[in-house]
C-alpha cells in the first residue's frame, strides 16, 4: 500500500492577491498560476494554495501554531530577496552552529521560516 504524501498546503486569507504576491516576491516559487480562483504557487515539489475564506480574520491570532519551512541553499540571498518584498522579520538571519535560520512574518502574520542547513545537520537527520 502506498504512504500518503504531504504534497499542498492551503494558506487561508481574506486577501489573496496580496498574499500570493508577497511569496511570490519573497520567495520566487518555481511556477505560479490561478486556478478557478485559488492561487498555486509551486515550491519544489509542493503546492501553497492560496485562497479567501470567511471565517479567517485580517491576521492570524496564534502565528506559532503552524510555521512554514523554506529550505534554501542560500539564505543570505533568499533573506535580501525577502527584504526587497518589505519582508517584516519576527528573528533575522542568524548561524546557529553552521546552519543559518531567519523568521519571518508574512503580510497575514503567519511565520515563514528560511532555513539553510550545514552539511554536518543535513547528515545528522
Amino acid at each position: 500500500m502506498k504512504r500518503p504524501v504531504l504534497g499542498s498546503l492551503l494558506l487561508s486569507t481574506t486577501d489573496p492577491d496580496r498574499l500570493s504576491a508577497w511569496y511570490t516576491a519573497a520567495l520566487d516559487p518555481s511556477e505560479t498560476s490561478d486556478v478557478n480562483g485559488y492561487r498555486l504557487l509551486k515550491f519544489g515539489e509542493f503546492y501553497l494554495f492560496v485562497d479567501t475564506r470567511a471565517d479567517v480574520s485580517d491576521k492570524n491570532p496564534e502565528p506559532g501554531r503552524v510555521i512554514l519551512n523554506f529550505d534554501v541553499e542560500d539564505a543570505r540571498d533568499v533573506a535580501a530577496r525577502m527584504e526587497r518584498a518589505g519582508t517584516q522579520w519576527l528573528a533575522e538571519l542568524e548561524d546557529r552552529d553552521g546552519s543559518l535560520f531567519a523568521t519571518a512574518i508574512d503580510p497575514d502574520g503567519n511565520y515563514v521560516q528560511i532555513i539553510q542547513l550545514s552539511e554536518e545537520h543535513r547528515q545528522g537527520m
